[in-house]
């Protein structure tokens, strides 16, 4: 079965001037999606004749089908609908059905109906007319040579009606599409290189209907399969199979699937295990602990934390030996232990884990630069310590603390 794509244009100079944010796009591509329709290109265009006409020409050369947000309201500076007259060569008629919805639109809303207004309802004669419940620009469904166009308001609640209730369950109807199935695979620990580089043989042997791609963000690497086929059950045990021989060769790095994240697989493996946790951190500010406590029933697993900024806390709060800062400073392996240590005792704890480090821009050294960063593991049995070299950055620095506290905790449990 051959892919149906999809190309998707966002009309307005509002845009582009960076004034509002498209956030229609992405919700259509997921959409659609869902549909095995592939999106091939989103598209942004002027308030000009040339660049619509230029853009409506350019998508239907790519795609079979083409949605178009944006431009449809009664104003002169509005040209989505008059540049899909002219691209289809149609006249514009007034049409009666859509006149009669406007006039009711304002009326029962106690509006006065003007003759600016009687323009919402002059489309190309050549379109067939979906009614939008939601507001007063009318969607616009226009078909040639087997591909769809189709023309939609930019709001966002009255574009997503339409879509779902209208557009969607047409384009089903025209078009004969495949199942495309996605899978995340989520790790963390590994960079994206090398990564790669560990995989590369279980990588060159996928199926022609199975892709891969790399999706890296900060401290993390997300793989997506995506196999496309006809029956979406042999595609998720395919998938899965791979996903087995994936765990073999990287499956330490692996903390979970699609829309989990690193704090929720923690706070699942502190469940799984019957244990509790509690946070020290200098550096990192309390960052770990928002982040663990962001997750609903972290009560179950959280004691509590502190944020030690001042050495005076670090030695009345947890503990700490005023020798071990006297000779080693609070940026040291002897210091993190002591918190990590200190805090699962005050806390009553099962775990305790702290950082302390130089987040920057200021307060390096020759010896220890901005982005030095200690963090440390205690549960009682072992007390582990690890050394970060980070950037000169100091939110990153921040953000790269929490998620190698979460994965020295993840590892540990794991072991």
């Amino acid at each position: 079965m051959r892919k149906v794509l999809a190309e998707i244009l966002t009309i307005g100079d509002e845009i582009l001037y960076g004034q509002i944010t498209d956030t229609n796009s992405q919700w259509m591509s997921a959409e659609l999606d869902k549909l095995g329709i592939k999106v091939v290109r989103k598209t942004t265009v002027a308030d000009t004749e040339i660049d619509i006409l230029t853009a409506f020409e350019e998508a239907e050369a790519r795609a079979d089908i083409v949605l178009i947000t944006g431009g449809l309201g009664p104003t002169n500076d509005d040209l989505t609908m008059p540049m899909l007259a002219k691209y289809f060569d149609s006249d514009i008629i007034l049409n009666d059905d859509v006149l009669e919805h406007v006039r009711q639109f304002f009326e029962k809303r106690g509006r006065v109906f003007t003759e600016m207004n009687k323009n919402q309802a002059l489309v190309p004669k050549v379109a067939e007319v979906i009614h939008n419940d939601l507001g007063t620009a009318p969607c616009t469904w226009y078909e040639r040579d087997n591909k769809v166009f189709v023309s939609m308001p930019g709001v966002p609640y009255e574009m997503k009606n339409l879509m779902t209730t209208r557009v969607l369950p047409k384009l089903q109807t025209t078009f004969q599409t495949p199942v495309i199935y996605h899978k995340l695979i989520k790790t963390v620990g590994i960079g994206e290189s090398f990564l790669a580089d560990k995989v590369k043989d279980w990588e060159e042997s996928l199926p022609e209907h199975i892709s891969l791609a790399y999706l890296p963000s900060i401290g993390h690497v997300k793989l997506r399969l995506t196999a496309v086929g006809q029956d979406k059950a042999l595609l998720t045990e395919e998938v899965q199979k791979l996903i087995d021989r994936f765990l073999e060769i990287a499956g330490k790095y692996v903390y979970g699937y699609d829309d989990m994240t690193l704090e929720k697989a923690i706070g699942e493996m502190l469940i799984e295990k019957s244990k509790t946790i509690a946070l020290a951190e200098s550096c990192s500010g309390g960052y770990v602990q928002h982040k663990i406590t962001s997750i609903a029933g972290s009560s179950a697993y959280f004691q509590g934390g502190v944020v030690p900024y001042h050495n005076d806390h670090k030695v009345n709060l947890l503990g700490v030996k005023e020798e071990t800062l006297a000779a080693h400073g609070a940026v040291s392996e002897l210091c993190v232990k002591e918190m990590a240590e200190g805090v699962r005792k005050a806390f009553g704890a099962d775990i305790g884990a702290s950082s302390s480090g130089i987040a920057g821009p200021g307060g390096g050294t020759e010896e220890k630069p901005v982005g030095t960063v200690w963090i440390a593991y205690a549960d009682g049995n072992q007390t582990i310590a690890k050394k970060l070299q980070l950037t000169k950055n100091r939110i990153l620095n921040i953000e790269l603390t929490e998620i190698a506290i979460l994965n020295l905790v993840r590892k540990s449990l794991k072991d």
